[in-house]
């Protein structure tokens, strides 16, 4: 399996595969091979800034050549007119480097503040918010990174590092004891060690789940109120997860319900980049 790092370089050469393709044409035909230059990193619009070391490594891999120096570190609250850091070196790699930059620092960035106001909800309460894996092909590693840098928490990185036992799988399993029973049995035959959570629709499913001895125990759609009631019934025998529709203004109430993560897809599948802009140093 790749490592993390790993996964970061596929996606930063195919970055820079379709966007510079056979040559930037543009900059190879108006800028000298002996030109350098220095750009900056304006923000244009408050909140919290993510990627800043994901854009260290964009201007490493294209041209060692290019030094950069930070002023505004990563997880740090940003507002329009800042200069997050200055990058130095040969102006063509400046330019190819730009896009491809901008565009992780951005979509970073988004998440990262999206990811801050919604655990901002949830001041003051033991509930953590969680991301999901809708996240977009290929960026995973860099939207879960900005998750945590925002406050979040990573949920499984993938299908890989955890067992989650939704619906389907419940429906095309049997039922919950069949499916856990099961991924115990996998468990042990390839001797990994994985927590086990169950997706439950009902207070019955509960209390299979709780039987058969889930660490965590996933309520899906349920309302506030029976959130509550669910809670109370698990009594501490098994992490509880809020999960299904939650907005930012519903958030609190399902945290004052007493779980311990609520999960949210929009932290990652409809979030608003950031504005920032690269700009010369003249």
């Amino acid at each position: 399996m790749k490592t993390k790092e790993q996964l970061i370089d596929d996606l930063l050469s195919l970055a820079f595969a379709e966007d510079i393709g056979d040559g930037d044409h543009t900059t190879l035909s108006t800028i000298p091979a002996t030109a350098r230059g220095r750009q900056r990193l304006i923000i244009k619009e408050e909140g919290i800034i993510a990627g800043v070391e994901v854009a260290r490594m964009v201007f490493e891999r294209l041209d060692p050549d290019l030094t950069m120096t930070v002023m505004i570190p990563d997880g740090s609250h940003v507002k329009p007119g800042d200069v997050a850091f200055e990058v130095e070196g040969p102006v063509r790699s400046l330019l190819q480097a730009e896009r491809t930059m901008l565009n992780i620092m951005q979509r970073m960035s988004g998440i990262a503040t999206t990811t801050t106001r919604y655990q901002e909800r949830l001041k003051g309460l033991k509930t953590t918010v969680l991301d999901t894996r809708k996240t977009t092909p290929g960026m995973r590693m860099l939207e879960k990174e900005a998750v945590k840098i925002g406050g979040g928490t990573n949920h499984r990185i993938g299908l890989f590092d955890m067992i989650l036992i939704k619906d389907n799988h419940v429906d095309f399993a049997g039922g919950i004891p069949q499916a856990v029973a099961s991924a115990r049995a996998y468990l042990k035959e390839k001797g990994k060690d994985l927590k086990i959570e169950v997706e439950v629709r009902n207070t019955p499913e509960i209390l299979q789940a709780l039987e058969a001895g889930a660490d965590r125990i996933m309520l899906d759609n349920f309302t506030p109120e029976a959130t509550a009631e669910a809670v109370k019934l698990i009594g501490g025998r098994a992490e509880v997860e809020s999960s299904g529709g939650i907005t930012i203004d519903t958030l609190r109430a399902y945290g004052e319900a007493g779980v311990d993560f609520i999960s949210v897809g929009a932290l990652t599948h409809s979030v608003k980049s950031l504005d920032m802009s690269f700009k010369a140093v003249k």
